[in-house]
């Protein structure tokens, strides 16, 4: 299913859409079934993170990716950590 990020805006307010962004790394990790990404972008200091229920293919260092996402708060041993959470994520 293909969807269109300017309709996805219109609908949500807080997302964002971001085109020709630089990967700088990934990483996924399997947790209850689930393979949890997580994506650090060229000049942001917080991590863009999506869940999928397969395996994501591979996004290397300086490969460029388009990003809809919304900032969300995750808490870690007590810590708040900015996130990015990622609803749409393709290669560009």
């Amino acid at each position: 299913m293909q969807t269109d990020p300017d309709k996805l805006i219109k609908k949500h307010d807080k997302l964002t859409h971001s085109d020709d962004m630089k990967v700088l790394s990934h990483n996924q990790r399997e947790k209850d079934g689930w393979f949890i990404n997580s994506v650090m972008i060229e000049g942001c200091d917080v991590p863009f993170k999506f869940s999928r229920r397969q395996k994501y293919k591979t996004l290397g260092k300086g490969q460029r990716v388009n990003l809809t996402y919304y900032p969300e708060t995750e808490s870690v041993a007590g810590l708040k950590f900015e996130v990015m959470k990622v609803v749409r994520i393709k290669i560009s």
